[in-house]
């Protein structure tokens, strides 16, 4: 899976780089159909101390998913956008798999006529 990564308002550097590669490598074990992943990492310019964004915008067959993310660190926001993005993928591969069982359905109803 090919994932590209943009900082911006800052230069991430290369821990945290290999962290979200690790993170959405990990996504793989999930749906062995994913093209690529585009994560954005922001940092707001507010006094909060939830002022780092995490997006990620997962490639696959059909429709991407996306998940976005606030808060104290770019690790915990990735955290949790990839646990977003991971029960993401569970509701659309069994939407997947409940089309492909009604098309199976359809067929071999017709086939009986």
């Amino acid at each position: 899976m090919k994932i590209r990564v943009q900082s911006i308002h800052f230069t991430a550097d290369a821990k945290l780089l290999d962290f979200i590669q690790k993170k959405t490598d990990k996504l793989d074990q999930f749906f062995d159909q994913i093209i690529g992943a585009e994560v954005y990492l922001k940092l707001e310019n507010t006094e909060a101390e939830e002022n780092k964004i995490s997006e990620i915008k997962l490639i696959i067959p059909g429709n991407d998913l996306f998940a976005k993310e606030q808060c104290k660190t770019f690790e915990e926001a990735t955290d949790k956008a990839i646990e977003s993005l991971r029960k993401q993928i569970d509701k659309h591969k069994e939407k997947v798999r409940s089309k492909m069982s009604n098309h199976k359905e359809i067929v071999t109803s017709e086939e009986t006529f």
